[in-house]
């Protein structure tokens, strides 16, 4: 499989698109498009790859993550998939608004179509991406495995050098730590992270130099 980031609104989510190159079947992850030229960058990219975008996925309905998701839903006529923990965060979207003062963002309430629990599988193709929960950062985050391309995208779970806050709704922290250690960094070790915010790095990196999980 392919992937690719782009990185938007001013949060600077990284909005990731993985598809495979025999069918052209993708699956857009954290649309965090904020205005047209956003979308326009991201629609383009799409039409000039001639991919078919078979899933909405949300790592999890923090709003910086689901600012686009009203467009790619409207655009390819597909419904939001996400861990069910997390319903009440895009029902109440415009509640975070309100507490990140946010204007000029969507704000109508979100609803997940297509629940992701542990150990789902997303097939592109004959490849497919394998649900992770690691819940902490919010009750519902998960991360997408792909064991044959060893990567993984773990929204705000796990970042290079760093992880999730926990101080939002339904965060805890010994929660957090626990699942990182339990179900990212026990995977092998030259995965590569991409996470919601900021660079790559790899399993190897985040288990022998993370200064929060020693």
């Amino acid at each position: 499989m392919k992937i690719v980031a782009f990185e938007f609104n001013y949060f600077g989510v990284n909005t990731y698109i993985v598809w495979d190159e025999t069918t052209r079947e993708a699956a857009i992850v954290d649309p965090g498009m904020l205005n047209q030229n956003e979308c326009d960058i991201f629609a383009n990219f799409i039409k000039d790859n001639k991919l078919n975008v078979k899933y909405l996925i949300n790592t999890h309905m923090h709003i910086d993550h689901v600012m686009g998701d009203d467009f790619v839903a409207d655009k390819y006529n597909i419904g939001i998939s996400a861990n069910k923990e997390d319903a009440f965060l895009g029902s109440g979207r415009e509640m975070q608004a309100q507490m990140f003062h946010l204007r000029k963002v969507k704000t109508s309430p979100l609803k997940i179509e297509h629940q992701l629990k542990q150990g789902d599988k997303l097939f592109l193709g004959s490849e497919w991406l394998e649900i992770v929960e690691v819940p902490g950062h919010s009750p519902g985050s998960i991360a997408l495995y792909s064991p044959s391309d060893k990567f993984i995208i773990t929204g705000d779970a796990l970042f290079n050098g760093s992880i999730g806050r926990t101080d939002l709704a339904g965060g805890d922290y010994s929660t957090l730590i626990n699942n990182i250690k339990n179900n990212l960094l026990s995977l092998p070790p030259e995965t590569i992270v991409y996470p919601g915010h900021g660079p790559s790095t790899t399993i190897y990196k985040e288990k022998t130099q993370n200064p929060f999980l020693h």
